[in-house]
């Protein structure tokens, strides 16, 4: 009898319990809320600045709020920085950003399906600690080695000066990374592969670059962004201005006593353009690979 008595009251409570807990989880979470307000506050007004920023006049710049659309928009800013040799600075960072980024990603593919394939072997082992203990060497400690390799290798004031240090650079965190993906492939893959007779170059190429083509992609979305931002190497591995890249053209827009701040900033809006179309096009397999990042 106490079994019946009992079985109500837990039909009873059961819907309260979930109805409590419910209206619980729907209560504001008005901390959270603010925070996530203050943080699109921090975002969005620098972007908004330097968007109303590139079309106003620089005689009107200082004399006006910051945070104020301009009232008589202008374009001249624009057309100054395309008539700064943009073009050609452009070409320039396209240049080394492309003939680093390929080889880089292309070799630290390669270097990481080796190293998972072969683990057994202590060479591999070896040359996996050596790619790790390059994460912990910075540039900036490497600047003066850097250069006078480069001035006895006679490539100073190059394109090609800025792409050698850059594909090193590139080299560990990208092995790392590939490294991380290619491991999660399953063995009977690669076994069914071998049985089928293919080598270890189609397999690498027809499994291995496939399955982990979105931590390619993530690779080579850092890779470039952060090649593409690099502002030393070039202020001091070249001195012609003929070889100067896009961060580093930013400094023709600063005179001696004085910053046109409206050129700068429309200098900035175009050399982001490209960084934007690139994730635009890259979008879905960079989340995807952070994803899958992050949940490893």
């Amino acid at each position: 009898m106490s079994a019946t008595l009992t079985t109500p009251r837990q039909q009873v409570t059961g819907p309260r319990d979930r109805t409590s807990r419910a209206g619980a989880s729907r209560r504001p979470n008005w901390l959270g809320g603010l925070a996530s307000a203050l943080w699109l506050a921090v975002v969005v007004i620098p972007i908004y600045w330097v968007l109303i920023t590139s079309f106003k006049a620089q005689s009107s710049y200082y004399s006006s709020n910051p945070l104020v659309p301009p009232s008589d928009p202008t374009l001249d800013n624009y057309k100054l920085v395309l008539e700064s040799d943009f073009v050609g600075y452009f070409v320039n960072s396209v240049v080394v950003t492309a003939g680093a980024v390929v080889p880089a990603v292309t070799f630290s593919f390669m270097a990481a399906y080796a190293i998972v394939r072969g683990w057994e072997s202590r060479l591999l082992r070896m040359m996996n600690g050596l790619f790790l203990l390059g994460l912990a060497i910075p540039l900036q400690a490497t600047v003066i080695p850097i250069y006078l390799i480069i001035i006895k290798l006679q490539l100073y004031d190059s394109l090609l000066a800025l792409i050698l240090p850059s594909i090193a650079f590139s080299i560990p965190l990208s092995v790392l990374v590939l490294a991380n993906f290619i491991r999660d492939v399953p063995r009977e893959l690669f076994e069914s592969m071998r049985v089928d007779g293919a080598s270890e170059w189609t397999t690498m190429w027809r499994l291995a670059a496939p399955l982990t083509r979105p931590a390619i992609v993530t690779v080579t979305i850092y890779n470039a962004l952060t090649i593409w931002n690099g502002f030393l190497l070039p202020l001091i591995l070249t001195q012609d201005p003929a070889r100067r890249t896009l961060p580093l053209a930013l400094w023709t827009f600063q005179g001696q006593y004085s910053v046109n701040v409206p050129a700068v900033v429309a200098a900035v809006v175009l050399t982001t353009l490209p960084i934007l179309v690139l994730y635009a096009f890259g979008r879905r397999q960079l989340l995807s690979g952070l994803a899958a990042g992050f949940s490893r």
